[in-house]
């Protein structure tokens, strides 16, 4: 599925509209801080009298009481896709290449040069990151939620469906959107491409096998209005992102919320400060460091304080110890293009 390339960059966006933290490598405190409309904390850095009562998202939203009446159109899930699922993530993580195969990768790409920066975006952008995405409101009939899924289907009282599940997916795709636009345009829209490829073959076999639905004309035709539903969350969430808290709650509602209008606002103000979140922790990761896929999404259980110059200093320091030998010499397949400044 081809997607609309808009360029958003996260260095110039992202630090005017939103003064939170950075979950560190070395464990700080995690709190959130907003300087729009949503509640949030003051930057005092070693200050905690001024933070709101609410602090996580989960939490925050959690304070509301507006009833909640179960959705009867809830989506069974299928089992067998469940121990699918499952079968590949073990596969994919349980997996070791042998030594000789090993030695043999490394010389062909140094041999024929090859850029490893695009074969990282499938692997990464295509995989990794997809899973991340796919599995914050992923949810099985008769199986326990996730804490994550509980913030969604229990705390924010959204319908189990396929169709929520898709827009739960959906943000946390555009959140890593926002993110690999802001890397060199040649490798930012082969990470995007890799995982929106990834996204609508997963959902093509989500409704042939757990949809069942089996006609292949009626499941292109629910592909393709699922990629005109994907165009338009990125361009209404961008448009909250280049503008204000406001805009950005309303694409919330339009498209988490489904423009319920018995919403509960509080819940839409938790998940703009989710987002806000979500958009620090990227905006303070280099291009190697995202590329390499060592980002991950922030609990919605959790919030993050904003970083000290001394402690940005720290992780920079530690990414270059981790990504640049001291000898200069690197395996061909850990060679990369992509920056390691912020």
């Amino acid at each position: 599925m081809s997607m609309m390339y808009l360029r958003v960059s996260t260095k110039k966006v992202l630090r005017p509209s939103v003064v939170v933290g950075l979950r560190s490598v070395y464990g700080c405190s995690i709190r959130l801080n907003s300087s729009h409309s949503i509640k949030g904390i003051k930057n005092n850095n070693n200050n905690n009298e001024d933070i709101d009562d609410f602090g996580t998202p989960s939490k925050l939203a959690s304070s509301s009481n507006f009833p909640y009446v179960e959705d009867p159109t809830r989506v069974n899930k299928d089992i067998k896709l469940k121990a699918k699922i499952k079968e590949e993530k073990e596969e994919s993580v349980g997996f070791v290449l042998p030594k000789w195969k090993e030695t043999v990768g490394e010389s062909l790409i140094s041999v024929f040069g090859i850029d490893m920066d695009n074969i990282r975006a499938g692997s990464v952008g295509g995989s990794k990151y997809y899973y991340m995405c796919k599995d914050q409101g992923l949810q099985f009939a008769k199986e326990d939620l996730s804490e994550t899924a509980k913030f969604y289907y229990e705390t924010l009282q959204l319908p189990k469906t396929f169709s929520q599940w898709f827009q739960i997916t959906s943000l946390h795709i555009w959140l890593l959107f926002v993110r690999m636009r802001a890397m060199p345009f040649k490798y930012g829209k082969n990470y995007q491409q890799k995982l929106v490829d990834r996204f609508f073959k997963d959902m093509e076999l989500k409704l042939s096998e757990e949809m069942n639905v089996q006609s292949g004309r009626i499941i292109d035709s629910y592909l393709k209005d699922f990629n005109d539903q994907l165009k338009g969350v990125v361009l209404s969430y961008d448009e909250g992102l280049v503008t204000d808290d406001a805009t950005l709650a309303a694409a919330v509602w339009r498209n988490l919320f489904n423009g319920e209008k018995e919403v509960d606002l509080v819940h839409v103000e938790a998940v703009v400060r989710y987002i806000r979140m979500q958009l620090y922790v990227l905006d303070n990761m280099s291009d190697r460091e995202f590329g390499f896929g060592d980002f991950e999404f922030v609990k919605p259980n959790e919030v993050v304080t904003p970083l000290t110059p001394e402690q940005e200093q720290v992780i920079r320091q530690k990414a270059k110890e981790r990504y640049e030998r001291s000898d200069g010499k690197q395996l061909p397949s850990m060679k990369s293009k992509l920056s390691l400044d912020y």
